[in-house]
């Protein structure tokens, strides 16, 4: 899994919240900012997916996800946790994953067609 450029230090640090551009005016954003330090601990989660990895140092800049890489080291037992969980997709889907709530009417009708008897005349 690459971060991208996802783990950069700020080279100017800023007060939580603050959001700017380039010669623009303080502005607080609505969402607060979580500040990341080395030897932090993260849970990273995508769909079904989730690393567990602990931030090894910052970078000043973004850059390519071959660096990105260098920056973190997932634990053992989450990379254990991934693996377990390819082998079980591999070699058999979920049959409940694709269901999402509750039947539409059209699943219903559906259903009824293919569980009611036909009659037929």
């Amino acid at each position: 899994m690459a971060l991208g450029g996802a783990l950069f230090q700020d080279p100017e640090p800023r007060a939580a919240g603050d959001r700017r551009g380039a010669g623009q005016a303080r502005r607080r954003s609505r969402q607060s900012v979580h500040l990341v330090k080395p030897s932090d601990s993260l849970a990273i989660r995508v769909g079904d997916l989730e690393w567990q990895i602990v931030v090894s140092a910052l970078s000043d800049k973004r850059g390519p996800a071959e660096q990105a890489r260098k920056l973190y080291q997932e634990t053992d037992a989450s990379r254990a946790e991934r693996e377990r969980r390819h082998d079980l997709r591999r070699w058999g889907a979920e049959p409940a994953s694709a269901l999402k709530g509750r039947p539409t009417k059209r699943d219903r009708r559906r259903i009824e067609d293919f569980t009611s008897p036909s009659e037929e005349s």
